[in-house]
């Protein structure tokens, strides 16, 4: 009697894109549990009294946890099956989520936000390390692309939180979705595999990763990866900048409402990143199979046309030349998104990905958060908003002569050429 194969093994370049698109649900739900909550600010205030900046410290507790434990939960991806810390992060987020529901002291919120970091820092390094293990050069870029998508997707749906606040609830949003949450990942369970090919590739190699500081010291020895670091940090800076003060410029450039400028600074914006990074990760798996180093220049391009766009925008009296222009720079800062991590397969040794992914989130997370309040202190300091996009500017530029330093050998050729020296 034959037996049949599980369906990862019996079509394995269908289950590649299966994968993708069960991964792009759970990073939508990563990114919706943790956005909603700045969404239904009055609501939180009403049901439990608390100043402004305790509020606010509910945001930035979530921030500094999941930073800060973001290379260990890399590490334990790439130590153990990345499949069971997915689904595992999802489970006990979407749990911390549901608990969430249940808080009615600002302490009992506080804690729930500092679990979530703890519990979603382990999802997108396993995640992009997962797509990495299942698909081959040619499609990379546009797999890790249509994952970001869902990311995005689910920053977007933030706003569903408030309506719901609004109509429901404060808790009735994270009951929902912390509930759908604790479904999926009991369906995950019984769909989502670890890569074959992977696992046996690993268990060939008698160097399996050791201790956490020890993967550390290796990556760091690895001058690609540290312009890596550097070129991910400085264009995080960039990103979150934008994002954080792009609603206030619109409303103080061109005298705008409240919901307006809200409409053209997330709605047209994201829509723009979107659609930047499924096409930065297509045009560089097209042009990956004739130009080796395609990854690094499709977001090198990109920066080249998204640095003359901010710097237009913050010059312009036109309201609609400021839209097309912010749009167009989103559209491109993306095509960075879709391939940071098909650039980091090709410079890190395989068994480390989601470690060194996990250092990249957390200097995004910290530098990200220091540039949001630098530009806070330059606000206080009268200094305008378009002086800080034009600084955003210059340092899309300085990303794209650090990209140039970053050498895309596969790992293993130049392993083979350090053996033949």
């Amino acid at each position: 009697m034959k037996i049949a194969k599980p369906f990862s093994e019996g079509r394995p370049a269908l289950y590649a894109w299966l994968v993708v698109v069960m991964l792009c649900l759970v990073g939508c739900l990563n990114y919706l549990d943790r956005m909603m909550i700045t969404t239904m600010r009055s609501s939180i205030v009403a049901a439990i009294p608390m100043s402004e900046t305790q509020f606010g410290l509910l945001t930035s507790v979530f921030l500094w946890v999941y930073g800060l434990l973001s290379p260990v939960a890399g590490f334990l991806a790439d130590r153990f099956s990345r499949s069971k810390v997915i689904i595992i992060s999802l489970l006990v987020w979407s749990l911390v989520t549901w608990l969430t529901s249940h808080a009615v002291t600002f302490e009992q919120l506080l804690a729930t936000r500092a679990l979530m970091g703890i519990s979603e820092a382990c999802y997108i390094p396993a995640a992009l390390a997962l797509i990495m293990d299942y698909h081959p050069e040619k499609t990379k870029s546009l797999a890790t692309g249509i994952h970001m998508g869902g990311v995005m997707f689910g920053q977007s749906l933030g706003f569903i939180g408030g309506w719901l606040a609004e109509n429901h609830s404060w808790n009735f949003a994270f009951k929902v979705f912390g509930g759908f949450g604790i479904v999926y990942a009991m369906v995950l369970a019984l769909t989502l595999r670890d890569s074959q090919s992977a696992i046996q590739k690993s268990s060939g190699d008698i160097n399996k990763p050791g201790g956490f500081a020890g993967a550390i010291r290796k990556l760091l020895r690895t001058r690609s990866y540290l312009f890596a670091i550097l070129y991910w940090g400085l264009i995080s800076i960039v990103g979150w900048l934008v994002v954080a003060w792009l609603p206030t410029y619109f409303k103080e450039h061109f005298a705008l409402s409240q919901s307006m400028a809200g409409v053209y600074s997330t709605g047209y914006f994201h829509s723009a990143s979107l659609a930047g990074v499924l096409l930065g990760g297509f045009l560089a798996d097209r042009w990956s199979r004739h130009n080796p180093r395609a990854r690094v220049l499709v977001p090198l391009y990109g920066l080249l046309i998204g640095a003359p766009a901010i710097f237009l925008a913050s010059n312009t009296a036109v309201l609609s030349v400021a839209i097309g222009c912010f749009m167009l720079y989103a559209l491109t800062r993306t095509f960075t998104d879709a391939n940071m991590m098909p650039i980091l397969s090709m410079i890190v040794d395989a068994r480390y990905r989601a470690t060194a992914y996990g250092i990249l989130n957390m200097f995004s997370c910290i530098v990200g958060g220091l540039g949001i309040y630098a530009g806070g202190m330059l606000r206080d300091a009268d200094v305008a908003l378009s002086a800080m996009f034009k600084v955003a500017a210059g340092l899309m530029l300085v990303c794209v002569v650090v990209l140039r330093y970053i050498r895309t050998e596969p790992v293993e050729n130049q392993v083979l050429n350090q053996i033949e020296k």
